[in-house]
């Protein structure tokens, strides 16, 4: 594997490089960190035609805001700890015309990142297809890392989640359920141990829980109820007095942060792209409205 290409294949065996439990176990105090989402190269040339089914076949735009993005994330101090990319990464879908230009040109771009910031990836629809199969899963591995995983930061544990099993696995039930068995297996671990309890928990994914309010419709752009109301609940079951908080901060095209309930104020929602986020020590915040969000204060 050439050395440039590690930075975008550092999710494996459902863990990441440089930044395990043994590296990162220890509270060590706030810290902040970018989420960023839908770089989705090749999508604003079709998005003015009124054809986003289509693949894109010019992406320069997006290229040129994913370099600046990168050089302003650079110049940050302090130096955020990760960087982490909430799904569509590009615009077209799996093996179509324009998949491998697309996602070679958004690597170039990312290789500008500082290299002691890690980039963090999530997969989103367009990365996997709405409908997901064991190939598309495989391509997107081979491209970016594991679909889902976790990973430690100055004693808080990430776990990294693919949504696209929760919308539709339909075409990869095997795939879902490995996801589902090693989720609680993670949740367990977190809240009741053995080892280290983490300081906090935050979970990323790409389609957001909901938009405002857990007992919303269903919609394009949130999960469907049943799964919706199951995940919270489980991720409420998790929640333990050693456990100060666990924040779901999925990514999409929404760009919302609310509280997972008005009985839960460990919790916050918080969906879409923002600068900067910073991990306090204390409960969470779910009122969050200047560019440098913090999630517990």
């Amino acid at each position: 594997m050439a050395e440039a290409e590690d930075i975008f294949l550092r999710a494996k065996q459902r863990t990441f490089t440089g930044l395990t439990e043994d590296e990162q176990k220890e509270w060590r105090g706030p810290f902040c960190f970018i989420q960023a989402a839908d770089p989705q190269l090749g999508l604003m040339k079709t998005w003015r035609e009124g054809d986003c089914d289509g693949g894109g076949d010019e992406w320069t735009d997006e290229v040129q805001l994913t370099q600046q993005a990168v050089e302003a994330v650079n110049k940050l101090s302090p130096r955020p700890k990760f960087m982490v990319l909430c799904g569509d990464l590009v615009h077209a879908m799996p093996s179509t015309q324009y998949r491998e230009g697309q996602e070679r040109d958004l690597k170039v771009a990312l290789r500008g990142t500082d290299p002691s910031i890690p980039l963090v990836f999530v997969s989103g629809n367009h990365d996997l297809g709405n409908t997901p199969t064991p190939e598309t899963v495989a391509q997107f591995c081979n491209a970016w890392g594991d679909d889902y995983f976790s990973f430690w930061v100055g004693g808080v544990l990430c776990l990294v989640l693919n949504s696209q099993l929760f919308f539709d696995a339909s075409a990869c039930p095997d795939l879902r359920d490995a996801q589902e068995a090693w989720l609680e297996g993670q949740l367990q671990r977190a809240s009741q141990g053995p080892g280290v309890t983490p300081k906090h928990v935050l979970v990323f994914q790409h389609i957001p829980l909901y938009l405002k309010t857990p007992d919303e419709e269903d919609d394009y752009f949130n999960l469907q109820t049943a799964t919706r109301q199951s995940l919270l609940g489980r991720f409420k079951r998790a929640d333990h007095p050693s456990l100060p908080g666990l924040c779901v901060a999925p990514a999409g095209s929404q760009n919302q942060v609310s509280g997972l309930g008005p009985d839960d104020p460990m919790y916050a929602l918080c969906c879409g792209t923002s600068p900067t986020m910073t991990v306090s020590p204390s409960s969470a915040s779910s009122r969050h409205s200047a560019p440098a969000r913090t999630l517990w204060k």
